[in-house]
């Protein structure tokens, strides 16, 4: 196609019809996530809105097609090769919009918000992320449609659209040059925070843009506290942190902590102390799937006999939503700061870990994982805080019986680690084991037979393979001569599903967690509100180590006055719950309150209260700070 042909055709303008594209998928796309949420009366915030961030993004996408319609000398311009080539970047343009659509529906159905930070986070682990999503849903289907559909837009426009554009006079250039400066300029103005103002999770989450998002995620993965959020000066966040018996150095002082505190004090139920602690971390196990905790569907046996056997905590919250913050939480005892979890950051060696900290106390510290250990910076992370390192990689081929893109299955998993622990306990050696498992994860794959679902057999029967694999792990350690002397806590790394209608719902962070040792504990009830971070300095306190002062988290039998508080987050809200009041710090130094019910755990919208408020930030504020100034590494022995 020519120029001079194009106006005898009536022709529609490339960029018009390429604009008004990408306003039809994403507006389909957003109704058909809307009807799929169900959000509720909020239509006029999620089109509205919608419109205004897809607007915004538009301008960012055709700006650099008007500065090169703008450079393009006219001969070139008319030439059969761009025009050729304009044909295929169209196909490609169209093919790449319902390919983002169909990406935003998976990741939708997985984390129910448009792209995040975890989507950033997905584009470092390609083989990972492409081999979960080949293995749960019929890729070559949906990228055949998507090619078809695309080829065939392009042919109904065959005749209706030109290339051309009046660009004749340098005016005219100019102009195209200037509107390809002042649209980014101007889509400036539209910011994520706008998303939010309809009191529903869902539909503030619907009104963005998943382009526009995905590229905020990448500015924001990393967030300073001191910049974005409410702050207290240090000393009287010191202060209050002393009154609600945080142990650790205040940060205000100036001098180090001692390597090793005080010798363990606690009053806890063991009738002795264990030598070892296996701590098995389980993938995406939420409190509501298991029997112990409520469940009617008969998908935990194995656990509902061990919590029965053993000391179930009743009210235990997870930090964060993904398996790395989980990770933080458990070793490093500190609540979240904002963006990347630790594990993820660098210079996040030699920190006050459980690992780092036993280490020198002669416990071999492990972290055995069923998958690649270099996803998510987990190897490097554990290796650089004295863990001694077992995953996929160590495993010898004959004794994977199952696997799929995120690991081993579990039993082949809790195998290999009962052939570690072995060893170290045949060198006469106490060990701390952290085990993380993968099987609880899409695609839901596992070995045949071993249960009454067959793979792949979604969330319901990747938790009862879980459980069966337990069963059968500790089937096997009862037959070691070290069980005796070890205490099995299992715990998960966070809950299946975040979403809700606000952006904290308190339910989906709620995980199980059970003590078993019985040789050494009676079986009980603990129902005091608990946060992941408690459970680094409990274990020590538990096996008589020294250490447990370098946490934020408080070891659950000490003899003080409970603090009923939690911390849970995202990577931008920071959640801290005490009582019925859950406050919420947010970016741009924004706090917000919700009273908390008891029973259901929904949240209403009240007035933060001051003191609350304080606390929170006292809480988030020093643990940023302290990372950041180098404060959780630990100091050189004494």
């Amino acid at each position: 196609m020519t120029e001079s042909l194009a106006p005898q055709r009536r022709a529609l303008p490339f960029l018009l019809v390429l604009a008004l594209t990408a306003l039809a998928v994403w507006t389909l796309l957003r109704l058909g996530l809307w009807l799929y949420a169900n959000p509720g009366s909020a239509a006029v915030h999620v089109f509205g809105r919608g419109l205004w961030f897809d607007m915004a993004t538009l301008a960012w996408m055709v700006a650099p097609l008007l500065a090169l319609s703008a450079l393009l000398p006219a001969r070139l311009r008319a030439s059969r090769f761009v025009g050729a080539l304009r044909w295929a970047a169209l196909w490609l343009a169209v093919a790449l919009l319902l390919f983002g659509a169909v990406a935003e529906v998976v990741f939708w159905e997985e984390f129910s918000t448009r792209f995040n930070f975890i989507a950033v986070d997905y584009l470092l682990y390609t083989q990972e992320v492409i081999g979960n999503i080949v293995e749960s849903y019929p890729v070559g289907a949906l990228v055949g449609g998507i090619v078809a559909l695309s080829a065939l837009f392009v042919v109904l426009l065959r005749r209706r659209l030109s290339f051309a554009v009046a660009v004749r006079s340098w005016r005219a250039r100019v102009a195209m040059l200037a509107a390809a400066v002042l649209l980014p300029a101007a889509a400036q103005v539209a910011a994520i925070e706008q998303m939010e103002g309809s009191g529903d999770a869902y539909a503030d989450e619907l009104a963005g843009n998943g382009l526009f998002s995905l590229a905020a995620a990448m500015r924001r993965n990393e967030l300073d506290y001191a910049r974005w959020y409410a702050t207290l000066p240090q000393e009287e966040a010191d202060e209050v942190l002393r009154t609600l018996h945080v142990e650790r150095l205040p940060l205000s002082a100036e001098d180090s902590p001692s390597a090793m505190d005080d010798p363990p004090h606690d009053k806890s139920p063991f009738t002795r102390r264990p030598r070892n602690v296996v701590l098995v971390t389980i993938e995406s196990l939420s409190a509501e799937y298991v029997g112990a905790y409520g469940s009617k569907e008969g998908l935990t046996p194995e656990l509902d006999r061990i919590a029965a056997e053993g000391l179930r905590f009743a009210n235990v919250y997870a930090t964060g939503t993904r398996t790395v913050r989980g990770l933080e939480a458990l070793s490093l005892g500190t609540p979240p700061v904002p963006g990347q979890a630790i594990v993820r950051r660098t210079n996040n060696n030699n920190l006050s870990t459980v690992g780092e900290i036993l280490a020198p106390q002669g416990v071999v510290p492990m972290f055995i994982y069923g998958g690649y250990g270099y996803f998510d910076n987990m190897n490097s992370y554990f290796r650089g805080n004295d863990y001694l390192i077992v995953d996929r990689t160590d495993f010898p081929k004959d004794s994977i019986v199952f696997e799929n893109v995120w690991g081993v299955a579990d039993e082949s998993l809790y195998a290999n680690a009962l052939i570690a622990m072995n060893r170290k306990a045949a060198e006469g050696k106490p060990f701390f084991a952290q085990i993380m498992t993968t099987s609880n994860h899409r695609p839901y794959t596992y070995p045949d037979g071993r249960i009454d679902i067959p793979s792949p057999g979604g969330r319901h029967g990747a938790v009862k393979y879980t459980d069966w694999a337990i069963g059968q792990f500790i089937r096997e350690a009862k037959k070691q001569p070290w069980f005796a002397d070890t205490l099995f806590v299992f715990v998960a790394d966070h809950c299946a599903s975040v979403a809700g209608r606000t952006r904290l719902p308190v339910a989906k962070y709620r995980i199980p967690l059970i003590f078993y040792a019985p040789d050494m504990l009676p079986p009980g009830e603990f129902t005091d509100r608990l946060s992941q971070i408690d459970l680094a300095p409990t274990l020590l306190e538990v096996m008589g180590k020294n250490g447990d002062d370098h946490f934020f988290g408080r070891a659950f039998f000490e003899e003080h006055v409970q603090l009923d508080r939690v911390f849970i987050s995202n990577y931008q809200d920071l959640g801290y719950l005490r009582g019925d009041l859950l406050t919420v710090l947010s970016p741009r130094r924004v706090v917000k309150a919700y009273r908390v019910d008891p029973v259901t755990l929904e949240s209403t919208p009240t007035e933060p209260d001051p003191q609350r408020v304080k606390e929170a930030i006292a809480y988030y504020q020093t643990a940023a700070a302290a990372f950041k100034q180098g404060r959780l590494q630990m100091p050189a022995a004494q």
